[in-house]
């Protein structure tokens, strides 16, 4: 890599990071470029060069916040054999990952009322995609072998993501009062048996 591409990298990397502080520390509000360029010490033209836009920069931390919380996801359910600990496994991990990085996964959810995701949609579907492939991929053998209810692929993410997302996402916000320890509990078996398949009478 040359030296020009090493910087480009590292600018990238600087605003990312920057971006995600002003927006845990200032909220939807205060995540302006003004303040990104600012707390960053990056030119506004750095920025419109590498992005195209502050949308297109949030976009891409959106992507980014993304790819994190799916590595942990995906390589928890790696580690295990049976569909019943890798279900409960993803649960575990998805619930962790909001207790330890809250700042990403805050981003992550306050994004989806955000005209940045519907201004990059193809943008975002093309790199959202491999990340929920590798956990389809996962389950699709143990769905032939009957050890999980037959399930068309695009429910699989709202069966398995969308409570705890939605637990997640309540945990962040002020408004609801969620026990994170509590959901951990309860929530991996809870969600296994959605998957589950019916056991005979």
């Amino acid at each position: 890599m040359s030296p020009k591409q090493q910087r480009g990298e590292a600018t990238v990397d600087r605003l990312l990071t920057t971006a995600l502080r002003v927006y845990a520390s200032s909220g939807q509000q205060g995540f302006t470029v003004t303040a990104v360029t600012a707390a960053s010490g990056v030119s506004l033209g750095s920025l419109y060069h590498h992005f195209g836009s502050f949308d297109g920069l949030a976009a891409a931390l959106y992507t980014r916040c993304l790819e994190q919380l799916f590595d942990e996801l995906t390589a928890a359910l790696t580690r295990t054999r049976t569909a019943r600990t890798g279900v409960r496994a993803l649960v575990t991990a998805y619930l962790r990952f909001t207790q330890e990085r809250p700042d990403a996964a805050l981003f992550i959810h306050a994004s989806a009322y955000s005209g940045y995701l519907a201004a990059h949609a193809d943008q975002i579907r093309a790199a959202k995609a491999p990340m929920l492939g590798g956990i389809v991929d996962w389950m699709r053998p143990r769905i032939e072998a009957g050890e999980i209810t037959p399930t068309p692929e695009p429910l699989i993410e709202a069966l398995v993501i969308g409570p705890v997302a939605e637990t997640a996402r309540r945990w962040l916000s002020s408004t609801y009062d969620i026990d994170l320890a509590q959901a951990t509990r309860i929530l991996p078996e809870r969600i296994w048996r959605s998957l589950q398949p019916d056991q005979p009478d």
